[in-house]
């Protein structure tokens, strides 16, 4: 299993131009959200209790989340708790047909702010290259507000030092943590 920077660093490689990042800030939560509301139709019979696939998927993708990093971890375990709650509360109240016509407006807007995103980046999404990526770009999201934060500064020197920082323009200048525009 590759290590927190080495995932972080890889899906980073592909998103450097600010605005492709902003898209996914929106995209990638939407593309998960959408996904949590289709997972909460299918229930799974455990015993005397039906769990949904959403509980089922967010579980394993917590777990995998904290064996690469406990405070990320942490942190998307809670938004991902959030949004099953959300997605539960969204089933109780529509029928299966328009949940899933919910989930599938929400999923296909999400996926059109990420392939905006890779227009303004001028390259592919992460995911064409490796399809683990695909779990890495909410953790990302993640890093990426940590580092808008102050925090982890040491990831994010680390990230940087192997695909360069952050740009206004895949062919503009940097943006540093001590610009005009992160201040």
């Amino acid at each position: 299993m590759k290590s927190i920077e080495e995932n972080l660093t890889q899906y980073a490689a592909y998103h450097r131009d600010r605005r492709n990042i902003a898209t996914h800030f929106a995209g990638i939560p939407m593309i998960v959200f959408a996904t949590i509301v289709a997972l909460q139709t299918a229930w799974i019979p455990l015993g005397a209790v039906d769990v949904t696939l959403a509980a089922v998927v967010s579980l394993a993708t917590c777990v995998y989340y904290l064996r690469l990093d406990w405070i990320f971890g942490v942190t998307m375990a809670l938004v991902l708790l959030a949004m099953c709650a959300a997605a539960s509360e969204i089933t109780a109240r529509l029928a299966t047909g328009p949940t899933l016509g919910l989930a599938a407006a929400i999923f296909v807007a999400g996926w059109a702010l990420q392939f905006l995103g890779h227009k303004y980046e001028g390259l592919k999404p992460a995911f064409y290259d490796d399809a683990m990526q695909l779990a890495i770009g909410p953790l990302f999201v993640c890093a990426e507000v940590f580092f808008l934060l102050g925090a982890r500064a040491q990831l994010r020197s680390y990230i940087e030092d192997r695909v360069g920082p952050t740009v206004a323009r895949r062919d503009g200048a940097a943006i540093r943590a001590d610009s005009p525009a992160t201040r």
